[in-house]
């Protein structure tokens, strides 16, 4: 079985804690470097940090860099109580400059972002139509695979320290009440993992589509 090496960015959030430790657990991925604004804390013989202040300068550590078979680009931000221009400036500016970044090193890689259930390009609310301009962006750069995460409500991998409190009480009921608008974590960063392996006839994967390619 051929193993890959992973970058992920998001560690400190729920969704990409998530795929993390999903990713170290998984026999596919021999290599995880995390990406990431401030420590993680966190060891595991498979796992490396780089600590980058603004993701905007990555190309000052592209020694680093080379040679990956993939991004799995979960950072972000909550646009609630941001104006347009700040929202704007990190999903949009600074994800594209990442990106472009590693396909320089990387032109055989598969980078996935993460958006958002909803995300629309003409959407009526202000995140989703920078999140659908950042997927637009995206597709265009000319990576080997480009595919964009539209989740919806998401359990928790066993483990995860990054869950906000308030999100707890409805682990346990929201997947069966509302099971087509829900999916694992485990099957996020196996759907990830298999963009790699498999690909998939869409770049932009709704939640149908990630409990698909997660099979």
């Amino acid at each position: 079985m051929k193993k890959f090496r992973v970058i992920i960015t998001g560690a400190t959030g729920m969704v990409g804690e998530g795929v993390l430790l999903h990713c170290l657990h998984s026999d596919e991925v021999s290599e995880v470097l995390m990406v990431n604004r401030k420590p993680y804390g966190i060891s595991h013989p498979k796992l490396s940090e780089l600590l980058v202040a603004d993701f905007n300068g990555l190309a000052d550590y592209s020694n680093k860099l080379a040679g990956f078979d993939a991004c799995f680009y979960c950072a972000g931000v909550s646009s609630v109580g941001m104006n347009e221009a700040d929202y704007t400036r990190i999903t949009y500016d600074t994800t594209l400059n990442f990106a472009k970044v590693l396909l320089g090193l990387n032109p055989e890689m598969v980078f996935n972002f993460v958006s958002g259930s909803l995300t629309r390009t003409d959407g009526k609310q202000m995140w989703q139509r920078v999140k659908g301009s950042t997927e637009v962006a995206l597709m265009a750069l000319g990576f080997k695979g480009q595919y964009n995460f539209r989740p919806g409500f998401m359990k928790p991998v066993k483990g995860q320290k990054n869950v906000r409190w308030f999100f707890k009480p409805f682990i346990a009921i929201f997947p069966y009440l509302f099971p087509k608008q829900s999916l694992t974590l485990n099957e996020v960063g196996q759907a990830m993992i298999h963009t790699i392996t498999k690909g998939y006839d869409k770049q932009v994967l709704e939640i149908h589509d990630i409990k698909i390619l997660a099979k």
